[in-house]
């Protein structure tokens, strides 16, 4: 909707003031900055202080018996005392149209909405603004690069890589909604020595039949067992040293499995067209693999880089600029950083081997400059586990170092650890096994209600789907930081706050409509003056909060801001069940309930989309 649009709504409720637009509004699009605009509007007059000031300072409540708004007066840094401020302003300020009551608790300046206009305001945005409703052009222009999920091809996809998968798909999905030019990249953990070993296990063990029916396991399968050669290999060595030292006698070591793999993946590096072709086979492979298991999650790339994408010329060019600005020390061959100049707790990074090999850091410099260079962000966010911590601080200050003033825009988006996630096999290794223990269990769940599951049109779907929101809100539900125990007991049930019981809320939402008689299409006209209920008022607050919840989200990058708002909404929606029926009511009662239960429908799908969830009609 259009400012323009906005005016003649608000001119159609007898609302003549002009609403004005202040730095971060969206009152075209946020029904609250509405209210926050036409408070500090007058509130300005009232207690003669600058509108701007006394917008930035107004805030929601927990509970509607506070307010809708309220402003804590001490925030102001006002010398009056801010309670006889409160109580002042509380008594001069104009009830009007949109604020029906201010009163002072306190310190507090405590603003309570006109429920009608409110009511007015709110439903008609959600039904036409549907899968847009929430979302902003605050980033519009900008451009950011999101890298999540990352694994290493022919190792694990361990609990990190599925929290930074879930976790980065959302920050790309809330950057989508503020206005901005997403792209999503999965760097592949996909260059190193272990490929050279990989290589030479695949020809000891490999077989093409295995390497086409499941790539990524069976190159790890390969992986295991020729690291579990090279280690035996080393035992045995080490043994036959000892044994010749003590009889006196020279040793000369043979070249063992991991000489054989350095020197494999030095000729890659140097461009071997054999050895490329081999290593290349494996990613294509690996990454048409994961294509398919992230799509089950709701993720989809824009791009699958890795470390073996970066061109070496970047990497040259980011030693020369090192040691052109005295960065750079030599270590017994070795190059490093010392970076404890800057900060103590960086230490010195290695950048480059004795044999004058690539690190990870090394490659991740030059990947930056690359991504500058091809994208001119605006923000760049790795999705990465706290551990990692120094890793990306090295980079970050590394990069600023160098002299690129787009070091700032880097962003490290960290997590913490999520223990003892398995499947029933065992120990979880790979993420199509993760998804599919969350499905079978999920079935088992499902079937114990014979009734019901008999009810369900496809089952198996159904079950994938609440299977992955179960592991999905699981890991969403706190703050990022925390760690977590991954536990199938806790987050498959339907009560308490679980992904199952999001899905249970929107498919009895859809249901309402089913059962109730009535299409969409008859609520174009509504009364929502009817919706008298508080159990009605309750919900039109809560799902008025909702563009505000997605701009808290966009502050904190903290996916646990929409779980909790969704979960605090869908319980309200819950109570408003035995109260706010639609079926046998009159028709103009029954459509206005409807219409609130289309908009509660609305805002918890646009919130689960935003997670990153598929949400269920039926179940």
């Amino acid at each position: 909707m259009s400012i323009e649009s906005l005016s003649s709504t608000l001119a159609n409720l007898g609302i003549k003031d002009e609403i004005k637009s202040f730095e971060g509004s969206n009152p075209a699009g946020n029904p609250f900055d509405i209210f926050r605009s036409y408070i500090a509007t007058e509130l300005a007059t009232v207690a003669e202080i600058p509108a701007e000031t006394i917008y930035s300072c107004l805030e929601t409540t927990a509970k509607v018996g506070n307010g809708d708004l309220i402003l804590p007066v001490p925030r102001l840094r006002l010398k009056a005392k801010p309670a006889d401020l409160a109580a002042q302003w509380a008594e001069k300020f104009p009830t009007s149209s949109l604020i029906s009551q201010a009163s002072s608790n306190g310190v507090f300046l405590q603003f309570f909405f006109n429920t009608k206009v409110l009511n007015n305001l709110v439903i008609p945005s959600i039904l036409r603004e549907q899968k847009t409703y929430g979302t902003n052009k605050s980033g519009a222009g900008k451009k950011v690069i999101v890298e999540f999920s990352s694994p290493n091809i022919a190792k694990p996809f361990h609990a990190g890589h599925l929290r930074s998968t879930i976790i980065g798909s959302f920050l790309a999905n809330l950057h989508e909604a503020c206005g901005w030019d997403v792209v999503k990249m999965n760097y592949l953990g996909d260059w190193g020595k272990q490929f050279g070993l990989l290589a030479i296990g695949f020809e000891k063990y490999g077989t093409e039949e295995e390497l086409k029916e499941d790539p990524i396991k069976h190159l790890y399968d390969v992986y295991v067992k020729i690291n579990a050669a090279a280690t035996a290999q080393e035992e045995e060595i080490k043994a036959a040293k000892e044994a010749a030292e003590k009889e006196g006698k020279t040793y000369e070591a043979p070249v063992t499995l991991h000489d054989e793999a350095r020197a494999y993946f030095k000729k890659m590096e140097e461009g071997d067209e054999a050895a490329k072709a081999i290593w290349a086979r494996f990613r294509d492979l690996s990454i048409s693999k994961y294509v398919d298991t992230y799509s089950r999650l709701n993720v989809h790339y824009d791009v699958y880089s890795g470390e073996s994408q970066v061109a070496p010329e970047s990497m040259q060019k980011a030693l020369e600029i090192m040691e052109e600005k005295g960065l750079v020390v030599k270590d017994e061959g070795a190059v490093l950083v010392d970076l404890t100049p800057y900060n103590k707790k960086l230490g010195k990074a290695i950048i480059q081997k004795k044999d004058g090999t690539t690190l990870y850091l090394t490659r991740d410099i030059g990947a930056a400059a690359e991504r500058y260079e091809k994208y001119k962000f605006d923000k760049m966010i790795y999705v990465v586990a706290s551990q990692q911590d120094l890793h990306l601080n090295q980079l970050f200050k590394i990069l600023e170092l160098m002299g690129y003033e787009w070091a700032s825009k880097c962003v490290h988006i960290n997590f913490g650890m999520v223990t003892g996630m398995s499947t029933r096999k065992g120990t979880a290794v790979f993420l199509d096994q993760i998804l599919e223990t969350a499905k079978e269990n999920m079935h088992d769940v499902m079937k114990k209600n014979e009734v019901k599951y008999a009810q369900v049109e496809d089952p198996d779907y159904i079950a994938d789907v609440v299977g992955i929101s179960a592991v999905m809100i699981q890991d969403m539900s706190a703050k990022r930081i925390n760690n977590y125990a991954f536990e199938w007991s806790r987050m498959l049930t339907f009560e308490g706050d679980t992904g199952p019981y999001l899905q249970y809320a929107h498919a009895r939402l859809c249901s309402v409509e089913r059962k109730s008689g009535y299409k969409s299409e008859d609520t174009m006209n509504s009364n929502y003056d009817l919706l008298v209920e508080q159990q009605a008022s309750d919900l039109i607050r809560i799902l008025a909060q909702y563009p505000d919840v997605v701009n808290t989200a966009m502050k904190t990058q903290e996916p646990s801001a929409i779980v909790t708002y969704l979960f605090k909404m869908s319980h309200v929606v819950s109570s408003c069940y035995d109260v706010l029926w639609v079926a046998n009511q009159e028709p103009a009662l029954a459509t206005a309930r409807l219409s609130l239960y289309l908009a509660a429908r609305q805002v918890l799908s646009n919130g689960m989309e935003l997670l990153g969830l598929k949400s269920v009609q039926r179940m």
